[in-house]
């Protein structure tokens, strides 16, 4: 599984504005230099977000973008669904609706299980849990492990 460029700058993005949801709205260009995201790359990824029921948006001086939700009510998974669409395809399908046969006939149980876990994973940290470096344990474990950070 890769996480797209597009992915990991709208969590980041979610990020900074969870960290700032006491402040008010914050500008695009705020955003994109705190945390070094191209300024016309993060405007898309700002729009979809707003597009996808995370954000929000203000034009004019005092505008900008703040979440929409709270960020306890915020997963990672929302996030990257919002940007980038579902968490797990092959060939752009969705495992359920692939299908297989002969020797490959297991891949679609294995696909289904890699969604699974990516899907447990991504849905159980919220930006809350992210902002203030809280994961939730069963993730820290997995982090902790030294064979998650080995190069196979």
């Amino acid at each position: 599984m890769r996480i797209s460029a597009r992915a990991d700058y709208a969590v980041c993005a979610a990020l900074q504005l969870a960290a700032s949801q006491d402040e008010g709205p914050l500008k695009a260009e705020a955003i994109a230099e705190s945390q070094g995201i191209p300024h016309k790359f993060l405007e898309g990824i700002l729009g979809d977000m707003r597009r996808g029921g995370l954000v929000f948006s203000q034009r004019g001086g005092n505008g900008g973008y703040w979440l929409a939700r709270p960020a306890h009510s915020i997963t990672v998974a929302d996030v990257i669904r919002a940007v980038d669409g579902p968490l797990v395809s092959v060939r752009g399908v969705r495992p359920p609706e692939l299908s297989y046969t002969g020797p490959a006939t297991s891949l679609q149980p294995l696909w289904i299980a890699l969604r699974a876990n990516v899907r447990q994973i991504l849905e159980g940290v919220t930006l809350a849990a992210l902002a203030s470096a809280e994961l939730p344990p069963e993730v820290s474990a997995l982090a902790d492990d030294p064979q998650a950070w080995a190069n196979p």
